[in-house]
């Protein structure tokens, strides 16, 4: 846990420096900030109910909250007043708490590659002889053509 929370330190005092060296983006820098201690100060009033919102946007009076999903939104919205007080009380003048959905895309799943599945030369052999052993009907035809392109495919 400490060598992840120094990484992070060593991370945002990188951030930090790279605002301050360019002109344009310095003037960011004490907004960026105002909204780090804002979403850090909900997050120690609701530490369970936070964990999943953000904060979408404040203006000085209006605050807006984002959840991933309505369930986790009515469960906040119920904590509101309670959310608010403490922000109150650490000296932000919130007036209004405004909850939006934000529906996050789904996690893309990793593709696993499928192992190479190799038949044993017996099993190939045995593939071979059943082809020649099927009666040669209409029927079977398709089943021997399978089984014969199947063999010519696994023998080198």
């Amino acid at each position: 846990m400490r060598s992840r929370y120094t990484n992070m330190i060593r991370e945002a005092v990188g951030a930090t420096d790279f605002l301050r060296r360019n002109d344009r983006l310095a003037a960011l820098l004490p907004a960026a900030q105002r909204m780090a201690d804002l979403q850090r100060d909900c997050a120690e009033a609701l530490p369970t109910s936070f964990k999943f919102c953000e904060i979408l946007a404040f203006n000085g009076t209006d605050l807006t909250l984002s959840t991933p999903n309505a369930a986790v939104a009515a469960k906040l919205k119920q904590q509101l007043p309670k959310l608010q007080e403490s922000l109150v009380r650490k000296g932000w003048q919130i007036n209004n708490i405004r909850l939006k959905v934000q529906m996050t895309p789904a996690a893309v799943r990793a593709v696993r590659p499928q192992p190479n599945l190799e038949l044993p030369t017996t099993a190939v052999d045995a593939f071979s002889e059943l082809s020649d052993q099927l009666e040669a009907t209409k029927e079977n035809a398709p089943l021997i053509a399978a089984l014969k392109a199947m063999v010519a495919k696994r023998r080198p």
